[in-house]
């Protein structure tokens, strides 16, 4: 199966938080920027792998900086590893002051999606090749990520972890 490059599956959206969007504080919700971040990852693993894809996992999000309502959202998402069934989604998420013009990184994700065939089955994606030096960090990184999933999630033993191995002996 022919590689893909990372940067063909960047997806960026933007949003403007409006006033149903937030909490008592005035901050938007945390579940609504999670969905927003769960679709974009979603449209990102797809793009790379060509598939229906399903959510198999959120395994961080850093809620960094409140979003207000009126802010503006940048969203961006881009596949940071393949591996044979399954894809890694970084998202990164900065905020736009409407007043100032002001850009912050707020908050950062990082979540796992499943290619699969018209009856569920988990299929095989494209592997990627990473070209930045940032590109470069996280694809190195998603393997040691990954290997920690599967070790407490008990689908692998510590001894079998190839990236991890030192920490655990």
């Amino acid at each position: 199966m022919k590689h893909k490059k990372s940067q063909e599956s960047r997806t960026t959206t933007t949003k403007l938080v409006l006033p149903n969007e937030g909490n008592q504080l005035g901050n938007l919700f945390g579940g609504q920027l999670m969905a927003w971040m769960d679709e974009i990852a979603a449209i990102s693993a797809h793009r790379h792998s060509n598939r229906v894809v399903v959510t198999a996992s959120v395994n961080n999000i850093s809620f960094n900086y409140p979003i207000k309502v009126g802010d503006i959202v940048t969203l961006e998402a881009q596949v940071s590893r393949a591996f044979s069934t399954s894809m890694e989604i970084y998202i990164d998420v900065n905020v736009e002051h409407p007043s100032s013009g002001k850009k912050i990184k707020c908050n950062e994700a990082i979540y796992t999606f499943v290619a699969i065939d018209q009856i569920g089955t988990p299929i095989e994606v494209p592997g990627l090749i990473p070209e930045t030096d940032l590109e470069k960090k996280r694809f190195a990184s998603a393997l040691r990520r990954r290997e920690l999933s599967l070790i407490l999630g008990g689908k692998m033993k510590p001894s079998e972890a190839t990236e991890l191995k030192s920490i655990f002996e």
